[in-house]
C-alpha cells in the first residue's frame, strides 16, 4: 500500500508519462511577457533572471540563469586541495584568481572539506581519484586540443568518461537531474528536500549554463523551471544546495553576488547574509 510521500511520487511520475518526458514541467506556462531577455555582461558571458512560475515557501522565487559559450570562455577548477591551500568564498576565489565567474564544482565531503564527493582530478592532482557510482554526470575542462569544446558536461551513461580522460586535464564528477537525451531524473530518495540551490547543464548545441536560485524549491520543482526555460536542455548537473550554493559574478562594469540559506531541516532559514568558504569551485574567464 503506498503512503503519502509514495503516492504523491507515484502520482508525478503518471503526469510525467502523459505529457511527454520533454514536456516535464510544474506550474504555468511562460507567457508572451515574461519570455526570458538575455543581458550581456561580456562576449562570451549573458544571463538573465525570472520569476520561477511557481512560488518558493520563502523569498522572491527568483530564478538566475548564466550562459557561458565555450567559444569564447575559458573554464577551470580550483581546488583547496593542490598546493596547501585553504577554503575561500566564492568573491575571494574570483579575485585571487581573476575569474570572472565562480560557482561551486561540486558537493563536498563533510568529514573532510576539502574533498569532492565524485571524482575530481585538476591535471595531474588528485583531489579525488575515485568514481562515486551514485553520480552519472562528468564535467570536462581544459582540452588538451583547442578545436575541442572548453567544457562539457556528460552524462556517464550515454558517453564512456574514459574518451573524456584522453581529450581534457580537468574533470569532475556530479549527480545527474536530467540525461544526456533529455529525460528527467525522478528523486525519490529526498521527494520534498526543499533547499536553495545552484545547477550546471548544457543544451543541444554545447552551451554551458549555471542557474541559481535562493528561493528553496524542491530538485523536482526545480528540472521542471529547466525544461521551461532552457531550449534543449540536455545534461544537468546538481552542484551544491543550501548556504554554501555560491554563484559569483565580476566584470569591468558588473558584479553579482547569488548565496543560498535554506535546506530542509539542517539550515531551514532564510537568514544567511553573506559567501560561505568553500574548497572546489568552477572558474569562468571570458575571452
Amino acid at each position: 500500500m503506498f503512503n503519502g510521500v509514495a503516492l504523491n511520487i507515484f502520482i508525478t511520475f503518471l503526469s510525467c508519462l502523459a505529457c511527454g518526458f520533454g514536456n516535464f514541467c510544474f506550474g504555468r506556462d511562460l507567457t508572451p511577457d515574461s519570455i526570458p531577455r538575455w543581458h550581456q555582461l561580456k562576449k562570451g558571458l549573458s544571463y538573465f533572471e525570472i520569476n520561477a512560475s511557481q512560488r518558493s515557501i520563502l523569498g522572491d522565487s527568483r530564478i538566475f540563469i548564466l550562459k557561458a559559450d565555450p567559444l569564447q570562455c575559458r573554464f577551470k577548477i580550483l581546488s583547496a586541495s593542490e598546493n596547501r591551500g585553504h577554503d575561500r568564498p566564492a568573491d575571494v576565489w574570483a579575485k585571487d584568481y581573476n575569474f570572472n565567474v565562480v560557482v561551486n564544482a561540486g558537493m563536498f565531503n563533510m568529514v573532510n572539506h576539502r574533498t569532492s564527493k565524485g571524482y575530481l582530478k585538476i591535471s595531474t592532482h588528485y583531489n579525488n581519484g575515485r568514481l562515486n557510482g551514485n553520480y552519472n554526470v562528468m564535467m570536462a575542462m581544459d582540452p588538451i586540443k583547442e578545436t575541442d569544446s572548453s567544457m562539457v558536461i556528460a552524462d556517464m551513461t550515454c558517453l564512456d568518461w574514459n574518451v573524456l580522460r584522453l581529450k581534457y586535464r580537468i574533470l569532475c564528477q556530479g549527480m545527474r537531474m536530467i540525461d544526456g537525451t533529455g529525460n528527467p531524473m525522478v528523486w525519490d530518495k529526498r521527494p520534498g528536500q526543499m533547499c536553495s540551490m545552484v545547477v550546471g547543464a548544457t543544451d543541444l548545441n554545447g552551451n554551458i549554463y549555471f542557474v541559481f536560485s535562493r528561493s528553496p524549491f524542491t530538485h523536482q520543482q526545480m528540472i521542471g523551471f529547466l525544461f521551461q526555460l532552457i531550449p534543449q536542455i540536455r545534461t544537468t548537473v546538481y552542484l551544491e544546495g543550501g548556504p554554501e550554493a555560491s554563484l559569483y559574478i565580476q566584470t569591468a562594469d558588473t558584479v553579482i553576488s547569488k548565496f543560498g540559506s535554506y535546506v530542509s531541516k539542517t539550515y531551514a532559514n532564510d537568514k544567511n547574509d553573506h559567501f560561505w568558504k568553500i574548497p572546489n569551485v568552477i572558474g569562468i574567464l571570458a575571452h
